[in-house]
């Protein structure tokens, strides 16, 4: 099966649609990331079939969430590569997508790959999560926070609720033991005015993987303690 068919298969099975367009801008943002790989550090998947199973393919899946789907607003935390936030603005040009990362050299290259590309719906801030999450201009401010791989789930709520609106989600993608991580987390969750809705498992075209979809809804405001400052929150994940 080639890659378009995969691709298009994948955005069949969550209910989108996929295109020559949006193929075409894919496949240059993995040329990008495989070429500025030497430069920063993005990803260890290299390969172009594992490249787009398990990165284009497993963020395609997101959509798979009907929380990600009516969102008009996304901030992607720590995105890295630009993991998910990239395959979701260019899947759907209509939500506006917030890239935010620590690190300028990734901040760097996501604006080259936001030119490169043309997306007009997408805005990248240099941040840490913890910086971010207290800025007035982005606390509660989105419909949905998402994150994908960057932490554990104590540690990544306290990344990524504080940017959620009240009766919005937090949405992380995450690998196939899951069970732990929200025993851990459970508690974390609701300090920080979150609710667990849903679990979603998802599966990777022409591969084993099984992976999940985690969806929190705000509740409640997020107390004001909340993030706590840079450093904090990994060394002493809240329990």
């Amino acid at each position: 099966m080639s890659f378009y068919e995969l691709m298009e298969r994948a955005s069949q099975d969550v209910g989108m649609t996929f295109n020559e367009d949006k193929y075409n801008k894919f496949i240059k943002y993995m040329r990008l990331v495989q070429e500025w790989n030497e430069k920063v550090n993005l990803t260890a998947i290299l390969d172009d079939e594992e490249f787009v199973k398990k990165h284009f393919i497993d963020c395609i899946k997101i959509f798979k969430s009907n929380e990600i789907k009516s969102a008009k607003t996304i901030i992607d935390v720590g995105t890295g590569a630009g993991f998910p936030g990239l395959p979701i603005a260019i899947m759907d040009e209509n939500k506006k997508i917030t890239l935010l990362d620590s690190l300028n050299k990734r901040i760097n290259f996501l604006n080259l790959v936001v030119r490169e590309l043309g997306l007009t719906n997408v805005t990248t801030i240099h941040s840490r999560a913890e910086d971010g999450g207290k800025n007035r201009d982005l606390r509660e401010k989105f419909d949905i926070a998402t994150s994908r791989a960057v932490a554990n789930m104590a540690v990544l709520s306290e990344f990524c609720m504080p940017y959620v609106k009240k009766g919005g989600y937090f949405v992380a993608l995450k690998g196939p033991s899951i069970d732990e991580e929200l025993e851990n987390g459970s508690n974390a969750i609701k300090i920080l005015g979150g609710e667990l809705k849903e679990i979603i498992e998802i599966s990777i075209e022409e591969t084993d993987l099984k992976h999940n979809i985690v969806e929190v809804k705000k509740v409640k405001t997020c107390p004001k303690t909340y993030p706590r400052k840079a450093g904090t929150v990994n060394k002493k994940p809240l329990q």
